[in-house]
């Protein structure tokens, strides 16, 4: 008995129904390490290996690689720094600018042209024409600079050399620092993009010992609200110029992409042939010439097949590059006779040897122009007008038609019928086939068939006479068709009419000019009033409603304008920005940077060479491939704080895209990330927005500045940005808001009006949903009567005071305005804001 307690006891716990049971572990679907080495035995994948051994690489060799690639770009970065202004490189482009209509920016210039900075002066190479250029070589620092005084009453000149500029030099006044003009040159200068900078000021050597140092202080607080990290130079002396000197050569250069990607030249020589006259042929003029350019290349290096832009005159083709001697050597040691150069290398020579080619010397051909390679001048696709239409009629075809046309039955049909219309019309005597009438329908056969007979002479002009002289049976029938058209509208009489009966029209009226009124005040975006003369379903028969704008589809190909004919397209824009960009700074051939070189240039009218002799800049940049090609590009832009007045959407402005210089219209749209963008009527303050327009193909990134013209020649700065991308597939919609009023209110549903004025509009904007001010979602679901009134069921009940809306969409396309020539801009003055602009009624 005990050892059967015992067994009892020490009796183990068996599981029941609710013990926990684990999923086995699954191992088909992936192998074990062993299974994977006892299967590949020691081999291992190529792949695999490199894979592995770049993600086992010891923390001393990453650093080591590290270490590398920060060398290897300090030394580009420094290469190119000391290749500016040295014997391998461009010289350092320096232009001088004032700030201040009380400073005097020939004083800076004249000190830097003295003799105690110890440097060789050269008034003739500089910029020929110019007011105020030279070229300044130092053997102390082994560096030259070209320094030129730009014109700062032409904007348009101080943009372009700002563009090439390798240093701008501001000069201030010594107590205020810039006035409204300087200050509207730096808003246009930080737009386009500022090169490196250095701050001048004279006048404080006039002043007390114990002045200077707090004038200095106060001018330097001034600045720093737009420099920064600037600092300020003092410029009385001979020595304060080697100061600034030598901080313009060894100074941080600022890249600016849009100029470091294409070559460049600022031009010093120009002279200019006409083309009859080279051709020998004693022709008549054709205003078109060859246009020989001489300047130093500055970016990347200069091919010969590219097309180049000349800024404010437009695109043009190359013929040849020539090489002459350096005009502007460094000359470290004496002069020494000199050696013909071996080879075809362009080496630097020394003053003699530039005096010498000058007089008459060999001018080296670099390259010429190969036809079959270079870019083409096309800018627009060419437009077949018959593309996509039916094919020309083969010979049966015409018969076919002659036949048609001869056997066609005559049918005569009320003034006014179309085709379509008339081919539904049935004659009364193929429905009337009894004996009894037979006869009269021959009279009236006979007869119809003469008016019909002078209604095809007249051309339709007169009127059939078959009333008058037709027969009485004719009349019978035709009294007949008017009393059934009577009794039939009698017999609609019914809720509609009894609707109609309990309605005043002249409170209705009443009613709806007071509702317009209080909606007028209101200001509601993209509202419009609903026409009462004019059918809705005519007036906006382009619009067409959208159960969501974000998701709802919108094919960009439907329906797309003539203009669209004319434009070309990418695949992938930004693709195809990649490449191009990446072969442009592979490229090693042409001319180098640094070279002093001649252009010729073909086809250029007689404008340019007149421009560059009244002392303008003539700024020169080559095209990368397809940016001579017209597109839809879209910029990226924000209202500047200087303008007060909108700016309306589709108004003509000018822009300054890179180095392009152009008139267009521009259509304002949202920036969203959607595939569908809502229009702007104007130009929005509190936010970004996108400005599409017709313009040659440039690739980002690239800064924009949009001006506005004024009645007095003046131009405003707008809106400054950077250029968004080439998209003609863009969709850009116009949004507009149909507004109606709840007339009376039940639980969901309500009777709206004032939105519709007749029933055949409502049934045609049906399907439309509609939403309210204060959030409330419907549809329309029956129209009442004949004047508008609708019955709509909504998502929740309506308020009193709410307002249903109905939103009506169609696509916007920019207007073709595209114009290269833009005017010049007069200087630039302050337009006085009245005091009380904001108290002035919108309306």
């Amino acid at each position: 008995m005990v050892a059967g307690r015992e067994q009892q006891q020490q009796q183990a716990h068996r599981p029941g129904i609710y013990k926990q049971k684990n999923k086995q572990h699954k191992h088909g679907k992936h192998r074990t390490k062993g299974e994977i080495e006892r299967e590949n035995k020691g081999r291992v994948a190529v792949v695999a290996l490199s894979k592995k051994q770049k993600r086992e690489l010891r923390k001393m060799d990453r650093r080591h690689k590290a270490n590398q690639l920060r060398r290897n770009k300090k030394d580009t970065v420094l290469t190119e720094k000391r290749r500016l202004g040295s014997r391998d490189g461009p010289p350092h482009l320096v232009a001088v600018i004032s700030l201040h209509a009380g400073v005097d920016a020939g004083a800076v210039t004249q000190i830097l042209r003295g003799e105690g900075v110890g440097g060789v002066l050269h008034e003739d190479q500089g910029v020929r024409g110019a007011q105020d250029s030279f070229g300044l070589v130092l053997p102390r620092f082994k560096q030259r600079f070209t320094f030129y005084r730009s014109d700062t009453a032409d904007v348009h000149s101080l943009l372009d050399v700002a563009k090439v500029a390798d240093t701008l030099v501001f000069v201030l006044e010594s107590t205020e620092g810039w006035d409204s003009y300087g200050e509207y040159c730096l808003s246009c200068l930080f737009a386009q993009g500022l090169p490196s900078h250095a701050l001048v000021c004279q006048g404080i050597a006039d002043l007390a010992v114990k002045k200077r140092t707090e004038s200095r202080r106060a001018l330097s607080r001034l600045a720093e609200a737009r420099f920064p990290e600037a600092r300020l130079f003092p410029l009385d002396s001979e020595q304060d110029a080697v100061l600034l000197l030598r901080h313009l050569g060894a100074q941080k250069q600022r890249r600016l992409a849009f100029r470091s990607r294409r070559s460049h030249m600022l031009v010093q020589n120009a002279s200019y042939t006409p083309n009859n006259s080279q051709d020998g042929t004693g022709g008549p003029a054709t205003g078109l010439g060859t246009l020989r350019v001489s300047g130093y290349v500055r970016g990347c290096p200069l091919q010969v097949n590219r097309l180049v832009h000349i800024a404010g005159h437009g695109d043009f083709q190359l013929s040849q590059i020539d090489a002459p001697t350096d005009p502007l050597p460094i000359i470290t040691a004496a002069p020494r006779p000199v050696k013909p150069a071996k080879g075809g290398d362009v080496e630097m020579m020394d003053g003699s040897a530039a005096e010498m080619n000058g007089a008459g010397g060999e001018v080296r051909v670099l390259m010429k122009a190969d036809p079959s390679q270079r870019e083409s001048l096309q800018t627009e696709a060419e437009v077949d007008p018959m593309e996509g239409e039916q094919t020309w009629p083969t010979e049966s075809e015409l018969q076919e038609a002659e036949e048609a046309r001869k056997n066609r039955k005559v049918v005569k049909v009320p003034k006014g019928t179309s085709d379509y219309q008339a081919t539904w019309i049935v004659d009364d005597a193929e429905e009337d086939g009894d004996d009894e009438e037979e006869d009269d329908m021959d009279s009236c056969d006979d007869d119809d068939d003469d008016d019909d007979a002078d209604e095809l002479m007249e051309d339709g002009e007169n009127e059939s006479q078959d009333g008058e002289a037709g027969c009485d049976s004719g009349n019978d029938d035709a009294d007949d068709d008017e009393e059934e058209e009577e009794i039939s509208s009698t017999d609609r009489v019914g809720a509609e009419q009894k609707y109609d009966e309990a309605m005043d029209k002249a409170e209705e009226e009443d009613g709806l000019k007071c509702y317009r009124e209080a909606r007028s005040h209101e200001m509601f975006p993209d509202e419009v009033d609903t026409p009462i003369d004019v059918p809705s379903r005519t007036r906006f028969q382009r619009y067409r409603g959208l159960k969501s704008f974000r998701s709802s589809p919108w094919d960009p190909m439907e329906n797309l304008p003539l203009n669209y004919s004319r434009i070309f397209q990418f695949q992938n824009f930004e693709r195809t920005r990649r490449r191009v960009l990446a072969e442009a700074a592979a490229e090693e051939e042409g001319a180098m940077v640094g070279w002093y070189v001649t252009l010729h240039i073909e086809d250029v009218p007689s404008s340019v060479m007149e421009s560059f002799q009244a002392g303008k800049p003539l700024v020169l940049v080559s095209l990368l491939p397809h940016e001579q090609k017209m597109s839809v590009m879209h910029v990226l832009v924000r209202r500047h704080p200087s303008c007060t007045e909108p700016t309306a959407s589709k108004e003509e402005l000018i822009f300054q895209c890179g180095f392009r210089r152009f008139r267009a219209s521009a259509l304002f749209s949202q920036h969203t990330s959607g595939d569908k963008h809502k229009m702007e009527r104007f130009l929005r303050v509190d936010a970004p927005t996108v400005v599409s327009v017709y313009a040659p193909i440039t690739f980002p990134t690239t800064g924009v500045l949009l001006f506005k013209q004024r009645a007095n020649g003046m131009q405003d700065l707008v809106a400054t940005g950077s250029l968004l991308s080439c998209d003609p597939r863009r969709v850009v919609l116009k949004r507009i808001v149909l507004s109606g009023h709840p007339f009376k209110i039940n639980r969901r549903s309500a009777v709206v009006r004032y939105m519709f004025f007749n029933r055949d509009d409502i049934l045609w904007f049906k399907p439309v949903e509609l939403r309210t001010k204060w959030g409330r979602r419907g549809h329309i679901k029956e129209a009442l009567g004949t004047h508008g009134h609708m019955k709509c069921v909504f998502d929740s009940q309506l308020r009193s005071q709410d307002t249903v809306l109905m939103n009506l969409y169609k696509r916007v396309y920019p207007r073709w305005t595209y114009d290269p020539y833009v005017p010049p801009a007069l200087p630039w003055v302050k337009k006085e804001e009245p005091e009380n602009l904001h108290d002035i009624d919108m309306e």
